[in-house]
């Protein structure tokens, strides 16, 4: 949670004023054209940044497809339509997260995210169902949850840079948005009021998926 709110801290803290006239540079302080030089190299960031997360072998691992960014949006729109954060969004801010995400489709019996992996992205499930199993040290695997529409999946990596809980396997062909570690720091820099509109609605279904598989684990537990 220290990690999430960091990512909004610190883009409060680089969207600043300009500094304080009154304090004095340090020796170590670039001179104006260094300062130019690399504040240029900054401002050309690659064409894509996303493309340096795990989702991009991941997506080639599971032969995702890429969608149409307008019917993304529809379906994302649609997806979480009751939650009163996104539906407060006007359509222009709307159209600024849609420039953080990627959307895919992936066919049946593909795994979207291994359990113990590293991993730096989270998937909004937009259409279809995924199972999330964990597998025991026999190898067995234990059904956690069935992720539907609007459900999220690999949140807790996303928010804490930790190994992946579970396994998720698409039962039918899905509709998914990616949303990446890096595209998630960039609308914190950008647009911090997004960004935590987003991550909100994130945490809120992470809660809730949570108090969801305490009650499976008591279950299974119980029945052992």
């Amino acid at each position: 949670m220290k990690r999430f709110l960091d990512r909004f801290v610190g883009g409060a803290r680089r969207s600043d004023g300009p500094p304080d006239p009154r304090s004095t540079p340090g020796p170590a302080a670039a001179a104006p054209d260094d300062v130019g030089y690399f504040a240029t190299q900054f401002m050309e960031r690659p064409e894509d940044l996303r493309a340096t997360s795990a989702w991009t072998a991941r997506a080639l691992a599971v032969g995702a497809h890429a969608i149409e960014p307008e019917l993304g949006l529809k379906l994302l729109l649609a997806a979480w339509g009751n939650d009163a954060l996104m539906a407060s969004l006007a359509e222009e801010d709307h159209r600024k997260v849609l420039e953080h995400l990627d959307f895919v489709t992936v066919p049946p019996g593909r795994e979207l995210i291994v359990q113990d992996e590293k991993g730096d992205y989270a998937l909004i499930v937009l259409e279809g169902l995924v199972a999330v199993d964990r597998v025991q040290p026999t190898g067995a695997r234990a059904r956690l949850a069935e992720a539907r529409e609007g459900d999220v999946l690999g949140e807790m990596s996303l928010l804490d840079a930790g190994a992946r809980f579970a396994s998720c396997i698409t039962l039918s062909r899905v509709s998914l948005a990616v949303l990446t570690g890096r595209a998630l720091d960039e609308l914190a820099i950008e647009d911090p009021r997004l960004g935590m509109a987003l991550m909100t609605s994130t945490a809120r279904r992470l809660s809730l998926r949570m108090r969801q598989l305490s009650a499976r684990l008591g279950a299974l537990l119980t029945a052992g």
